[in-house]
């Protein structure tokens, strides 16, 4: 059953049957929006599927299904930042010494030029990379983000003109 047919028709949907149907039609997209964020496929994939077990248990409170995506999204991001603040206490008790080497894997899929744009991502603030994955990698409105964020669309437009000058001057300096 596609997901638009189990929120259509709500007296017949339940939560194996829609939350099914939603992680057929989103479950990618999701992991990808927490691999960007994230930069670890594993991890973002692990991040999803605890995001759709949460919801799992907590279905029969969810108000309108038709916001089911929007609530998963949230979790999503809201999942990533708790594990980059856990990572940034992981660095700093690490010995310096380890090599931050991608997998044979993302190498092979990446090119040069994303390559660049990657690492020009990584120079920004957490706020503004979420933002700017959210805007060109999720193709998420304003509101849409500044929901998904907590922030109001003011902020959301901060970040992401600072974010674009910033990748902007990165990027025409490594030219």
């Amino acid at each position: 059953m596609v997901y638009e047919e189990c929120v259509t028709h709500e007296s017949s949907w339940n939560a194996d049957e829609a939350l099914t149907a939603v992680y057929t039609a989103h479950y990618t997209s999701l992991v990808r929006l927490a691999a960007l964020l994230l930069r670890d496929t594993g991890t973002a994939e692990e991040i999803v599927q605890d995001a759709f077990v949460a919801m799992h248990g907590r279905w029969h409170r969810l108000r309108d299904p038709h916001k089911a995506l929007a609530y998963l999204r949230t979790a999503v991001v809201n999942r990533t930042r708790s594990r980059q603040r856990h990572l940034v206490v992981v660095d700093k008790h690490m010995p310096r010494s380890l090599p931050d080497e991608p997998s044979a894997e993302q190498a092979a899929l990446r090119t040069a030029e994303t390559d660049r744009v990657i690492e020009a991502m990584r120079t920004l603030p957490e706020k503004q990379r979420t933002v700017m994955v959210l805007r060109y990698y999720g193709d998420l409105s304003e509101a849409e983000i500044a929901d998904t964020m907590g922030i109001s669309r003011g902020s959301v437009k901060s970040h992401a003109a600072r974010a674009s000058k910033s990748l902007r001057q990165v990027l025409e300096q490594n030219l």
